[in-house]
């Protein structure tokens, strides 16, 4: 299956990233290159791009610290990092700082290198379409789907987004069918725990 995904190629060396730029090419993806560690991260400013495979030894900066920067601005782009022949400390390094893989120059197996780019595109995607899913979760589940113009009703809405931003435990008290669940959907989404599961016990059915 090919794949559409953007990946980013950053190496100072041209003839290397020409061969990669050949594999990712023949299996569909979207390729484009830079030089420098600067010059990647400008790019990544002005297109959205699953994957970066950046080499560890630049002109300007570390391929750690482009990593790093990568990691903090741009959470949900995989990077894979490319380390000198036998220097599996810097590949380490870089894992432990939040890379993907890491791929030895030295001794590209083209195969090898298509597998783990694959993998890494298809974490990408799958952490953009979780993205989505939650967004859409979240706007379903919002303060402004509940609706009413009566006192009490526009109380316990104010309420429930001043204690949504706290860590406070809530307790929900009312009849069955008075939207309690909505308001607990609404105060999780608007809350400091949105990108967790929230999760819907029936105690009733509890022995």
């Amino acid at each position: 299956m090919n794949h559409t995904e953007s990946v980013l190629i950053i190496d100072d060396e041209p003839q290397l990233m020409e061969l990669y730029s050949k594999f990712l090419s023949l299996e569909g993806f979207d390729v484009e290159s830079a030089s420098t560690g600067y010059e990647g991260l400008d790019l990544l400013k002005e297109k959205n791009f699953s994957l970066v495979i950046t080499d560890m030894k630049l002109p300007d900066i570390s391929g750690l610290q482009v990593l790093e920067k990568i990691k903090t601005d741009f959470p949900d782009t995989e990077v894979i990092v490319l380390t000198a022949y036998g220097n599996i400390h810097d590949g380490v390094a870089a894992i432990k700082s939040g890379a993907f893989d890491y791929i030895t120059k030295g001794d590209i197996d083209e195969d090898d290198f298509i597998l783990k780019v694959k993998k890494a595109a298809d974490k990408a995607s799958l952490k953009e379409q979780i993205k989505n899913l939650r967004e859409k979760v979240g706007s379903k589940f919002s303060f402004s789907k509940i609706l009413g113009n009566s006192k009490l009703l526009l109380d316990a809405v104010s309420l429930g987004k001043k204690v949504a931003a706290t860590d406070n435990t809530v307790l929900l008290l009312g009849e069955t069918g008075t939207g309690k669940e909505l308001f607990a959907q609404a105060i999780h989404n608007s809350g400091l725990r949105k990108d967790k599961t929230l999760v819907a016990i029936n105690c009733s059915a509890i022995p």
